[in-house]
């Protein structure tokens, strides 16, 4: 994400150290296993989004509501969140979306222990399964205060780390099976927010799927607006409408006479359910 944690340059530096080279929701069984009679329908966009540090105004995201874009990313919550939030309120979140715009959740929470990066949160390998229910129970308070419904998708972030640390790796691995299940519990679907060279390339290679997020949102900065031509691993895995594309970040774009810093996104996964 734009300026959220990390810079562009942070990220890099990240990637580096990682020793890494830049490059209806069914998605992982266990998260398909939900009862039908439970849950509410799943709420899905297909095209293009854009995800940005700080929500937009009201009449910014009016202004913006042209066509190009049918989906904005808004950071609900987590102690790792960067940018202040004046404008994400319950009624801001009701007024976008009667403008007709789909809301994609997104959820900074506690980040890994072998990450280089400074945070004002992080999970140790003993810690990973308390932090991660503690994590997901304030994120779904959050999406319900801001008029969030049950079934919408919340997502993870977890920004670069060293995956080939096996110990942080499987912490990493417990923490995210822990807010996904406490999510679940909530009747709130699971999504992950990371790069396809570490924090989604961890998820998507798991060999246990138990728990894991049924919805993956990957970081592939090659300008591509697709889910399908560049996806980076075995193309069975999270189809059903459970993908996203963060494809070109820090877009500095004017619509309607205004002018934003954005992330684009290509977007074919569940977004939040509002009303």
């Amino acid at each position: 994400m734009s300026r959220h944690r990390l810079s562009k340059k942070g990220r890099y530096l990240a990637w580096a150290t990682a020793g890494v080279v830049v490059a209806a929701g069914a998605g992982i069984a266990a998260q398909s296993s939900m009862a039908a009679t439970t849950w509410p329908a799943q709420k899905t966009y297909t095209g293009r989004a854009f995800d940005a540090c700080t929500a937009p105004s009201l009449a910014a995201m009016k202004a913006w509501h042209t066509g190009f874009y049918g989906a904005a990313a808004v950071y609900i919550g987590g102690k790792n969140r960067g940018c202040a939030q004046p404008n994400l309120t319950k009624s801001w979140v009701k007024s976008v979306s009667t403008t007709g715009w789909k809301l994609i959740p997104l959820y900074v929470g506690a980040q890994p222990p072998c990450q280089k990066s400074a945070n004002p949160e992080k999970f140790t390998a003993a810690t990973a399964a308390s932090v991660g229910a503690s994590n997901a129970k304030d994120a779904v308070a959050r999406a319900s205060a801001l008029g969030m419904r049950t079934g919408s998708a919340i997502y993870l972030d977890m920004e670069p780390y060293d995956i080939t640390d096996k110990a942080c790796n499987d912490a990493v691995l417990t923490y995210v099976r822990s807010f996904t299940r406490t999510l679940r519990n909530a009747t709130y679907r699971g999504g992950f927010y990371g790069f396809s060279s570490s924090s989604a390339k961890a998820v998507a290679t798991a060999t246990n799927k138990t728990d894991l997020p049924g919805n993956l949102w990957y970081a592939l900065w090659d300008k591509k607006n697709t889910t399908t031509s560049d996806w980076p691993w075995k193309p069975d895995q999270f189809t059903g409408h459970s993908r996203g594309h963060q494809y070109m970040v820090n877009s500095k774009e004017t619509r309607g006479g205004y002018t934003i810093t954005v992330d684009r996104n290509a977007w074919d996964a569940p977004v939040a359910i509002v009303g």
